[in-house]
């Protein structure tokens, strides 16, 4: 056991000690979050210059209606300017939208001609505007005629005006009979956090693993190894070390949020002191968003994301270093590891897909085969499922990877010390069977 401790202690300590691993974990936070919200940002800037947009209104109506901005400008013309307009194409002329019939009468007598594919921002904007209009017509066509009262078109005029949008609260009712307000974007977006986690940490840190079997078996130092510790407590040690690892990443990763996350909520809960909100912000009902995050169970969450990591972790560690002591070099390792790396990908696409049908046949399957369920029930869990499913998948899990390290563990302890041959699937099944 003493043994077996080193082993764990040196995998552990030359990891967290190298300035890589210091470096990418207090700057990962940060970068998650420069990576979703600076592309949002850049996507919101225009590039400074004003896009003149040619306006050709046969019917005279349409055209007045549509106002300029600080990104389209928009200039009326006669038709017979048409060929002129084209020819300046691409130059100083971004579009032309020509108009050639009644659209109360013909809707597609519309069209917005340019060079470029035209952005979904200026045909939201011409659609809208045009939209308006069409249905303000159809009213007057209908307050114009005898078999309408025209109090009532005035009252459905008003209607369309000052009409607001339903904002559909949801809740949820715990085991104690308390209500509290949830979300289910929220939901997803949780589930979706700790599912990319948990998908990325089983490729980073089994690869490392894989690694790691690699490195000592190509430079012949698991031969002074196995002269002195049993090859199984060899390999635990080193999956149980860089395991470790990463559960010190994720901690780090997790108390950095924490103090983030609390600094947030400090600042939303004292308006006094937020005297930079931006006016967009306007629209995003903040204190809602905080009430659904705090009532999700983290401690729970949290307790069953740790459970499954390490389920997940130890199954696909214990696959990466038995397929990478039967062979000499990483390129010997892609007829294994690719079978395994597609199965890792399908659980991440499982989980995804069931974001939006956590009950749906494809989540709850996938999240009780051990192969796939500590991708799949992360996404299922922030939704509230029943506590046998989450149960039954531990067990599943749990019951595999004791197998599959057992499994593992008699493949290693030979092809460690192989070399020169890459073996098949059915002599490393020979292997097993050795005493």
């Amino acid at each position: 056991m003493n043994r077996l401790s080193l082993i764990i202690q040196r995998e552990y300590l030359t990891r967290v000690r190298k300035k890589s691993f210091i470096i990418l974990t207090v700057l990962m936070p940060f970068l998650m979050v420069a990576i979703s919200l600076v592309p949002f940002w850049l996507s919101t800037l225009n590039d400074g210059s004003i896009k003149n947009v040619a306006v050709i209104d046969n019917t005279g109506i349409y055209a007045p209606l549509l106002k300029s901005t600080d990104q389209y400008d928009f200039q009326i013309i006669g038709s017979a300017e048409l060929q002129d307009s084209e020819s300046r194409l691409g130059k100083d002329l971004f579009a032309i939208l020509q108009i050639t019939n009644d659209l109360s009468k013909d809707p597609r007598a519309v069209s917005l001609t340019s060079e470029k594919q035209s952005p979904m921002e200026l045909q939201s904007l011409i659609e809208r505007t045009l939209n308006e209009k069409l249905t303000e017509q159809r009213l007057d066509e209908l307050s114009n005629s005898s078999n309408v009262d025209s109090e009532a078109i005035s009252q459905v005029r008003n209607i369309l005006e000052n009409s607001s949008g339903v904002s559909l609260r949801t809740l949820r009712m715990g085991d104690d009979g308390s209500v509290k307000e949830s979300s289910t974007e929220i939901a997803s977006i949780i589930g979706m956090m700790f599912t990319i986690l948990i998908y990325m940490f089983i490729l980073l840190y089994g690869n490392m693993v894989m690694q790691a079997v690699l490195e000592e078996k190509k430079s012949r130092v698991v031969e002074v190894m196995i002269s002195s510790v049993k090859p199984v407590n060899l390999l635990i040690g080193k999956v149980v070390g860089i395991g470790l690892v990463g559960l010190t990443q994720l901690a780090i990763w997790g108390i950095m949020t924490s103090v983030l996350f609390t600094g947030v909520s400090f600042f939303i809960a004292n308006p006094e002191q937020a005297v930079a909100v931006s006016s967009e912000m306007n629209d995003f009902n903040i204190e809602g968003i905080l009430n659904s995050i705090m009532s999700i169970n983290w401690l729970e969450l949290l307790f069953y994301f740790i459970l499954f990591f390490i389920g997940g972790y130890v199954l696909y560690a214990s696959i990466f270093a038995m397929f990478a002591s039967a062979v000499d070099s990483e390129e010997d390792t892609s007829q294994f590891m690719t079978p395994v790396t597609l199965l890792i990908v399908f659980a991440f696409l499982a989980g995804f897909y069931s974001v939006s049908n956590p009950d749906g046949p494809l989540a709850f399957w996938t999240s009780l085969i051990p192969f796939t369920s500590p991708i799949v029930m992360m996404v299922r869990i922030p939704f509230g499922i029943p506590f046998w499913e989450v149960l039954m998948s531990l067990v599943l899990l749990y019951g595999t990877f004791i197998l599959i390290s057992i499994f593992a563990a008699k493949i290693y302890r030979v092809g460690i010390l192989m070399y020169g041959k890459k073996p098949s699937i059915q002599e490393m099944m020979k292997w097993v069977t050795y005493k």
